[in-house]
């Protein structure tokens, strides 16, 4: 355990711009416009990032966030139904320049709040700190290309048809009541590219942050109350089991967004109890494969899958999760990547050049060593240096081989540092793994003959939502669209796609006539309907 004896930092160690003020007590929650103190109990934040004592390693508690119940979840869901008042309310009624407004405020605001989220990022989550404010960054450029594509939206929608003697607009409306639950490897990002698309077509949210990474919500609590109308968005926290399923058993949840695990998101939407009625935004589990062949750049295609794999400790749904390898360079492949693994700087979150850092989940640890001994078990062997070894939420890559069907981590998704590659000689055993795999999200082709890349597109292109051609799998850049199949998604996102997930068409139409035509031509010239108009938006 050597290489990582002292990985973890003591008091003293850790930089003092880094350092958290002291214990953070949140006990504030957003409901109908008014941030509400709860005086019950309270959940635990332990940092993945512990703390060296003497010669041990002590748990390290940074602060607590509420434990809501069913009556605080119910709370704010009225609120956001009585907000959007059956589509009547301030909010869905609102012109979308009013609404841009609030949005473009918000996004002001919230840059005040970098450095306060991007600390808590690291310190909750175990992101570095580059990657960290990358994705605070990423997140401020996502709100700014929504406005613009709303404005594009408009623009395109700003005009009549004529069809059959029907002259019609149409335009796009919101959808209702959104439950918007995100992920803690990217627990703003990935959550504000649901919730913000979500408030800015009129609809109004329920946010429940993710498990892990709760904190940091606490900075951006004021400027959503301060930003937006009482009860468009309201944010609530706890255990999933005692908040969400009692606001989807209500049936008055319009729209379920939820990144995280296929099952959960099964378990929730099925309390609904009219799920026609429900649209779902889904993002889920991935086990993305890399199919290297034989006659694949060996540099770029280590230096691809290297940071496909094991970027944010491989904590992302679109990481490289099994490596294909011909069994002609698997030899040469092997010797580069784990090379290039040993070159992965470990350490905390704010140490400059750090790659791989602690693990934020509970538990973690564990689950990856049973998962590297069960492999290890039906043949496979840890091939890098120092892999697998363990200290406390630190876990270092391990990379197996050869990984076969045996092994529960040729299936399973691991979500985490370890990183299993399956020899092969016959292509269809790959492609054959591929159309059987449960999940159907992206996969990564490495090679150099376009006729045989050609062909392996054309097998695969209907069993995933995004081939990858010597590159590793990704979601950006976030204007195109990001989907999947089978148990990998449900519902495309992108910055457009976005708009359209939580929003549904409306026709405006009536029969090409004088009287009609007078009546439409009044309502657009004196303004008379948010809806009904022809002015642009700039």
């Amino acid at each position: 355990m050597s290489i990582l004896k002292n990985i973890f930092p003591s008091i003293d160690q850790i930089p003092k711009q880094w350092k958290l003020d002291g214990f953070i007590e949140q006990r504030e929650y957003l409901v109908n416009g008014e941030l509400k103190i709860w005086d019950g109990p309270m959940n635990e934040v332990v940092s993945p990032v512990s703390l060296r004592n003497g010669n041990g390693i002590e748990k390290n508690i940074i602060g607590s966030t509420p434990l809501l119940t069913e009556k605080e979840s119910l709370e704010a869901l009225d609120a956001a139904v009585i907000a959007y008042n059956n589509g009547t309310g301030i909010w869905p009624t609102m012109s979308i320049i009013k609404r841009i407004a609030h949005v473009e405020n918000f996004l002001l605001e919230m840059k005040k709040q970098r450095t306060a989220v991007v600390k808590l990022l690291m310190w909750e989550i175990g992101k570095n700190l580059p990657d960290s404010e990358k994705e605070f960054d990423r997140t401020c450029v996502y709100i700014e290309d929504t406005i613009k594509e709303l404005k594009n939206l408009d623009h395109r929608n700003s005009k009549f048809e004529n069809e059959e003697g029907i002259i019609a607009q149409i335009r796009r409306v919101p959808m209702g009541v959104a439950l918007c639950m995100g992920p803690y490897n990217y627990p703003l990002n990935e959550t504000f590219t649901t919730l913000i698309p979500a408030l800015i077509m009129g609809n109004t949210v329920v946010f429940k942050p993710a498990k892990y990474g709760v904190l940091f919500i606490k900075p951006l609590l004021n400027v959503f109350k301060d930003c937006f109308p009482k009860g468009v968005i309201n944010i609530i926290y706890g255990r999933g089991r005692e908040t969400v399923g009692v606001l989807m058993e209500t049936g008055k949840i319009d729209v379920f967004a939820f990144i995280g695990t296929n099952k959960g998101a099964s378990d929730i939407k099925k309390l609904h109890p009219k799920p026609h009625r429900l649209r779902s935004v889904l993002g889920l589990d991935a086990k993305n494969p890399a199919i290297i062949l034989p006659d694949a750049d060996i540099d770029i295609t280590v230096n691809e899958a290297l940071a496909g794999s094991l970027s944010f400790n491989g904590q992302r749904c679109t990481a490289l999760k099994i490596i294909f390898v011909h069994e002609n360079i698997a030899g040469s492949f092997i010797q580069k990547f784990t090379t290039a693994v040993a070159t992965l700087k470990c350490g905390m979150p704010w140490e400059e050049g750090v790659k791989i850092t602690p693990l934020p989940e509970p538990g973690k640890t564990d689950y990856l060593t049973g998962l590297v001994n069960d492999a290890k078990q039906f043949g496979a062997f840890i091939i890098n240096e120092n892999g697998g070894i363990v200290n406390d939420t630190f876990f270092y890559p391990a990379v197996l081989y050869p990984v076969n069907e045996k092994m529960r981590v040729y299936t399973e998704e691991q979500f985490g540092p370890v990183v299993p590659i399956v020899p092969y000689k016959n292509m269809e055993d790959v492609v054959n793994y591929i159309v059987q795999s449960n999940f159907g999200q992206q996969l990564s082709i490495f090679g150099k003959d376009p006729k045989t890349i050609g062909h392996l597109i054309d097998e695969l292109a209907n069993q995933v939502g995004r081939i990858n051609i010597n590159t590793q799998c990704q979601r950006g850049p976030d204007v195109y669209p990001f989907n999947g199949r089978k148990d990998s998604a449900e519902g495309t996102l992108s910055v457009a796609d976005a708009l359209r997930a939580f929003s549904i068409r409306i026709l405006i139409a009536t029969k090409d006539n004088a009287v009609n035509k007078e009546i439409v031509q009044t309502i657009v010239r004196e303004h008379q309907s948010n809806y009904l108009r022809l002015d642009y938006i700039f």
